[in-house]
C-alpha cells in the first residue's frame, strides 16, 4: 500500500475531529460565548452542509487541477480555518468558519478516496479505501471523546489550535510524502461543466440515493442516542459513555470489514446483506429498548454496519463512475460524501418529528422504514458491479 494512503489517513482523522467534536464541546462552547445551546449547535449543520456541496460540486470544478493541489489546499484550509476558529467570539464567525472548512473537508475526501482507489490494483481498492477512512473511525472512536474532556475541563480553543496544527503537519506530510503529477491533467471534453453534468447522472444520482438513506436509517436514530438511553432504557450516564465507545470503536471493525469483503465479493450484493442486517439491529433496538447490554451491543452493530456500508457505498459508486463517466470518478466520490452529509441532517430532522408526535421509545422505527426503502430502492437496480470500461483514465504516477 503506497505511502501517502496512510498520510491521507492522517488527514481524514483531522477532519473528522474537525466536524464531529463541536457535539462534545456544544455547551461550553454556547457559556463561552453567550449564545444558546441550540444556536451553537447549528455549526454541525454549517459543516455537514459545507461538506454536502463541496463534495460533488467544488470537485466537478477543480477537475482540471492536480489532485496534490487540490489536497494541499483543502487542508490549508483546514489549518488555518480551525487557527481562526480557536480566536472566534461571534455566532456568524463560528458559523462561516465552519461552512468553509466543511467545504474543505467534503472536497478533501472525495479526492483522496479517488486518488487512494487508482494508486492500487482493483482486487485492493476496498482495503485502500478502508485505510483512507479509517482516519474518519478513529476521530470517532478516539478523538472526539478525549477532545470532549479536554475541551470542557481546558478550554474548547485548545481543541482547534490542536486541529490547526494537525492539518498544518499534513500539509507538510502531503508535500513531502505525495510526489508531484509529471504533467497537468488533462482536462475532460466539457471540461468542468462535463463534470458537473456526471451529478446528473440517473444511476449516480440512484447510488447517492442510497447512500443517502441509509445515513438517514442510523442517524434518526443516532442524533438522540442520549436521551434515548438515558430516558427510554434508564441505563444512566455510565451505560450512554459506554454506548458511545461502542459506536466508536465497532466504526473501526466495520470500515475493516467493509473493505475486506469488497475487494473478495461483489459489492452490489454485500450491500444488500448489510442493508438488510441494518434493518434488523434497528428492529431489535426497538424491540430490546429496555434491555441495557441489548442496547448497548445493538448500539455497536450499528456502527460497524453504518462505516460498512459507507465503504461499500462509495466503492460501488466509484465503479459505476469509471463505466458511466470515467471523466468524473472524483465527482462520483463526492456524490457519496454529500449523501452522507445530507442523511444526517435529514435523519436528525426525522427522528425530530416522530419525537414529537410519537414519542423517544419509537425513535428505531424510523430507521427501519429507511432501511428498507434502501434496500427495495436496491433491489431494483441491482446488478453485478460493471467492470471498468476500456476507455477509462489510466492510472497515473503521482
Amino acid at each position: 500500500m503506497p505511502i501517502v494512503i496512510y498520510v491521507f489517513s492522517l488527514c481524514t482523522f483531522a477532519f473528522g475531529l474537525s466536524e464531529f467534536v463541536v457535539a462534545g464541546l456544544v455547551s461550553v462552547m454556547a457559556d463561552d460565548l453567550g449564545s444558546p445551546i441550540t444556536a451553537v449547535g447549528s455549526a454541525i449543520a454549517a459543516y455537514a452542509l459545507g461538506a454536502a456541496i463541496g463534495a460533488p460540486i467544488l470537485t466537478a470544478l477543480l477537475v482540471t487541477w492536480r489532485d496534490r493541489a487540490v489536497l494541499l489546499l483543502t487542508l490549508a484550509v483546514l489549518g488555518l480555518g480551525s487557527l481562526l476558529l480557536a480566536k472566534v467570539d461571534q455566532l456568524l464567525a463560528l458559523y462561516l468558519l465552519r461552512f468553509l472548512i466543511g467545504l474543505a473537508h467534503g472536497v478533501f475526501m472525495a479526492v483522496a478516496s479517488n486518488v487512494a482507489v487508482k494508486l492500487v490494483e482493483p482486487a485492493r481498492a476496498g482495503r485502500a479505501l478502508s485505510v483512507v477512512w479509517i482516519g474518519l473511525t478513529l476521530s470517532l472512536a478516539l478523538g472526539v471523546p478525549l477532545g470532549t474532556v479536554l475541551g470542557s475541563f481546558w478550554s474548547w480553543r485548545v481543541i482547534f489550535v490542536v486541529l490547526g496544527v494537525l492539518g498544518l503537519f499534513s500539509v507538510i506530510g502531503l508535500l513531502r510524502l505525495m510526489p508531484s503529477e509529471g504533467a497537468p491533467q488533462t482536462a475532460p471534453q466539457g471540461g468542468p461543466i462535463a463534470s458537473l453534468a456526471a451529478i446528473m447522472h440517473t444511476a449516480l444520482l440512484s447510488a447517492a440515493g442510497i447512500a443517502m438513506l441509509v445515513s438517514v436509517a442510523v442517524f434518526s436514530f443516532f442524533t438522540y442516542v442520549s436521551p434515548f438511553v438515558l430516558e427510554v432504557t434508564e441505563g444512566g450516564v455510565q451505560l450512554l459513555g459506554l454506548a458511545m465507545l461502542m459506536f466508536g470503536g465497532c466504526t473501526i471493525l466495520g470500515n475493516l470489514l467493509g473493505g475486506y469483503v469488497a475487494d473478495r465479493y461483489d459489492s452490489t450484493r454485500c450491500l444488500m446483506a448489510a442493508l438488510s442486517l441494518l434493518a434488523a439491529s434497528l428492529a431489535l433496538l426497538y424491540v430490546a429498548k429496555h434491555c441495557a447490554w441489548a442496547v448497548l451491543v445493538l448500539v455497536g452493530v450499528l456502527g460497524a454496519l453504518f462505516f460498512a456500508i459507507v465503504t461499500l457505498s462509495t466503492l460501488r459508486l466509484l465503479n459505476l463512475a469509471k463505466t458511466l463517466a470515467p471523466h468524473a470518478t472524483g465527482v462520483a466520490s463526492g456524490l457519496s460524501i454529500a449523501a452522507f452529509n445530507l442523511g444526517t441532517a435529514v435523519g436528525g430532522a426525522i427522528g425530530g418529528v416522530l419525537i414529537t408526535h410519537l414519542g423517544l421509545a419509537y425513535l428505531p422505527l424510523a430507521g427501519v422504514g429507511a432501511a428498507l426503502i434502501a434496500l427495495l430502492a436496491l433491489s431494483a437496480q441491482a446488478a453485478p458491479d460493471p467492470a471498468p470500461a476500456a476507455h477509462a483514465e489510466p492510472q497515473r504516477q503521482r
